[in-house]
């Protein structure tokens, strides 16, 4: 079950993101303007974290496995009353598949959502003495974990310099230039090769950001965005009439 689990929730966050052809990237930042990108972001934002709402590790691995295919705030409105019936492992699995469906039926895909997140608290129980484990093997084993998931989860929940591609880093990198590259893995390695050390803690937070609230897939809001003078992306969305631009470089 536990692999089943596993291959379905790579499944869902790989087919999130549209793989980019190798001859629509841009070209590649440099090294100084990478450093210059993200000392912006920095600027802007100096400690983001996740938008979902957590207490510990264990909600907020559940809280990343239910958000696939859903939004933060969908997440939010359902983990309110969730997390206040079952916290723990133990609870969750008390509460079980059809109890657990009752809390999470507004969100996507929410009968395998049930159905693993009732598996992945058994196995923490019988192989993690109900603790989440800091290893990414170990994470990626239980039902409905992937590589982004368990990415999320060592950087939020134990502070790993981990990089996690979702739909919104993959279209950052790509369009930017930042880190081109056909699949999450490719933009994932290359964002861990080009990032600053000093950077990799909260990297995948600020590109999420940017991508949610600026870099949107339809119509970028370039003219709000801190780094544009750095994007290589040639189709830059300009700024309607009357509205302002970002403060700061390329302004």
């Amino acid at each position: 079950m536990a692999t089943a689990g596993r291959a379905a929730g790579t499944a869902r966050e790989t087919t999130e993101l549209r793989p980019a052809a190798e001859g629509d990237w841009p070209s590649q930042l440099s090294p100084a303007e990478v450093e210059a990108f993200f000392a912006r972001l920095a600027e802007h934002d100096p400690a983001p974290t996740t938008e979902l709402h957590y207490e510990d590790p264990f909600t907020l691995l559940v809280a990343v496995v239910l958000s696939a295919q859903a939004t933060d705030k969908g997440v939010n409105r359902v983990t309110a009353e969730l997390f206040r019936r079952a916290r723990t492992p133990q609870e969750l699995l008390e509460l079980g598949e059809e109890g657990l469906a009752r809390y999470i039926r507004s969100l996507g895909l929410w009968r395998n959502k049930a159905k693993n997140l009732i598996a992945l608290a058994r196995l923490l129980l019988e192989r993690h003495d109900g603790q989440v484990p800091r290893q990414r093997e170990a994470l990626e084993r239980l039902p409905g974990v992937g590589r982004k998931t368990a990415n999320v989860v060592l950087n939020q929940a134990f502070g790993e310099p981990t990089i996690a591609v979702d739909t919104h880093v993959f279209r950052v990198a790509n369009r930017t230039g930042l880190a081109p590259g056909r699949t999450p893995l490719e933009v994932e390695r290359g964002l861990e090769r080009v990032v600053p050390a000093r950077y990799k803690r909260h990297a995948h937070h600020w590109l999420i950001r940017l991508g949610r609230y600026i870099c949107k897939a339809r119509r970028p809001a370039c003219w709000r965005c801190p780094v544009r003078d750095l994007c290589r992306y040639p189709d830059k969305t300009p700024a309607p009439e009357g509205a302002a631009a970002a403060s700061g470089r390329g302004a």
